[in-house]
């Protein structure tokens, strides 16, 4: 049987020098990926993404995910080539299109949230693939652009475009253009089967397989001997996920008045204090429908069952002892 597939994925729970040290850490635990998020304003995923790659030798690096509206697309094929040079055919491009009310809050509207994602995975794959692109939509407009490499390798690139996704619609335009799909955390396994579906759909518009389509999934993974501990380091987390990002309270099925409880409490940014406040709204079983939280076994079994619903290769976040999480799943996740 082959090697469970398994990565990590890092956001702003850990140090910068840290998480390099988890990095090197899951490679050495035979990991695939890093993941790195960029999803409230706390952390760019570019910077760590790099130091990542610096300090390992085998391991991919993935963004998970970065938006679709903040950076212009020349810049942002640029960047990814100069995360290929330094870690080539290592790095992955987890791409998603951000959330309200942080996208508006920063002064970005954003309308036809499909139509500009194939844009910019058609604009970006010819521009890695080295064409000299012109290309006239409605959110990307260039003329005659190509990545400039004089000095450099000039072949074109091996870096994957996977949309990151919640919602039906948006899953089905990766499973029709993109290598894969990153599916989001903070949802029960189940919600995978209706992942599956439009994936299938996309995939069947391009004439392809799902089973061509990479489908790694983001999984909350808190562990620790003491299950109360592990618990609350996941409830962490979802307190502030549950007020603050609405398509992942929706996904996930949290009861109104469990919102509407914590959002009364949680101000944005929302400080320690509130969320220590609100956390005792977010019940155990919540916790344990939508995160890989608890024991060792019971972290595994969790995973197991994103796993049976679809998921090709968990990417655990790490929310108690990093350290124990990664050898945990060392050896895997199978029974």
């Amino acid at each position: 049987m082959s090697k469970d597939r398994v990565a990590l994925y890092l956001q702003d729970a850990h140090d910068i020098r840290e998480g390099m040290k988890l990095a090197q850490y899951a490679e050495k635990h035979g990991f695939e990926a890093v993941w790195q998020a960029e999803s409230r304003l706390v952390r760019d995923a570019i910077v760590p993404m790099a130091a990542y790659a610096a300090v390992t030798e085998r391991i991919k690096v993935g963004s998970g995910v970065i938006n679709n509206w903040t950076r212009n697309i020349g810049l942002l094929a640029a960047t990814f080539l100069t995360l290929d040079d330094l870690a080539p055919d290592r790095i992955i491009c987890g791409i998603g299109a951000w959330w309200d009310p942080l996208a508006a809050n920063v002064g970005i509207e954003r309308k036809k949230p499909l139509k500009a994602m194939r844009e910019t995975i058609e604009v970006m794959r010819r521009l890695l693939n080295m064409e000299t692109v012109t290309y006239e939509g409605e959110f990307h407009k260039v003329r005659g652009i190509k990545l400039d490499v004089v000095h450099g390798r000039q072949e074109p690139r091996n870096v994957p475009l996977m949309i990151g996704s919640t919602g039906p619609k948006m899953t089905e335009l990766a499973g029709e253009i993109a290598d894969g799909v990153v599916m989001n955390y903070c949802v029960p396994p189940e919600y995978n089967l209706g992942y599956m579906e439009a994936i299938k759909r996309g995939a069947e518009k391009a004439g392809r397989s799902i089973d061509e389509i990479d489908r790694p999934q983001l999984i909350v993974c808190s562990v620790d001997t003491n299950k109360a501990k592990a618990l609350d380091g996941a409830r962490w987390l979802l307190t502030q996920y549950i007020a603050q990002q609405p398509h992942i309270t929706k996904a996930s099925n949290t009861p109104e008045e469990t919102v509407k409880k914590i959002q009364s409490i949680l101000g944005w940014p929302a400080t320690k204090e509130q969320i220590k406040e609100a956390m005792k709204y977010v019940p155990d079983e919540l916790v344990m429908r939508i995160t890989a939280s608890g024991t060792p076994e019971e972290v595994k079994a969790k995973v197991r069952e994103y796993v049976a619903n679809g998921a090709t290769c968990p990417i655990l976040y790490p929310l108690g002892d990093p350290y124990l999480m990664i050898e945990v799943f060392s050896d895997g996740y199978s029974e």
